[in-house]
């Protein structure tokens, strides 16, 4: 696997390997991070090493999947950032989960500003999408921040969500 690592003025970003299966484990198994990506259920050890495994693969065949999010000290780990296949789209949504200590602060808009970049410029997507669930805010206004449009509110697994939208042709206005 190439080096797919990721800096921003403030973080880097480094792809999860099957080693960080308990790191993302824990992460998730955050209430903060749990109540709108999981469904406020906790996953077990199988399942995140499933996700490890099906992590490298993407990154070796596709060129994408899950980046941790650190500090530039290399120490402070806050969340992670990615594409991943989630609802029924043709192609991966662009996803961000911090643990709460670390949002208000620009993170998740710098982490995911990046990952956009990335999938314009180095995959060469022509749009990304990235769905929350309605309460869920602030997961909201990062992708406004990141220039995505609102493009439908639907039912997914018996939740309402709600999906933006963002062209390639638009760019990137980030306003943190």
């Amino acid at each position: 696997m190439e080096n797919l690592n990721l800096e921003t003025k403030r973080l880097q970003l480094s792809p999860f390997i099957p080693e960080d299966s308990k790191v993302f484990q824990l992460l998730n198994g955050d209430a903060f991070i749990r109540k709108y990506l999981w469904g406020d259920e906790i996953i077990d050890a199988m399942l995140a090493d499933d996700i490890m495994e099906q992590n490298i693969r993407h990154f070796e065949d596709d060129q994408f999947g899950l980046w941790k999010i650190q500090l530039k000290d290399g120490e402070t780990l806050m969340g992670y950032v990615g594409l991943w296949y989630f609802v029924d789209e043709p192609q991966p949504q662009l996803l961000y989960a911090l643990l709460q200590p670390f949002t208000e602060k620009g993170y998740a808009t710098e982490a995911s500003s990046a990952i956009v970049d990335y999938a314009f410029k180095r995959l060469g997507l022509q749009y990304l999408i990235a769905a929350t669930d309605e309460p869920h805010m602030a997961s909201q206004r990062v992708a406004k921040r990141l220039g995505m449009s609102f493009m439908e509110k639907r039912i997914e697994n018996e939740k309402p969500m709600v999906f933006f939208k963002l062209e390639k042709h638009q760019g990137n206005k980030i306003l943190v």
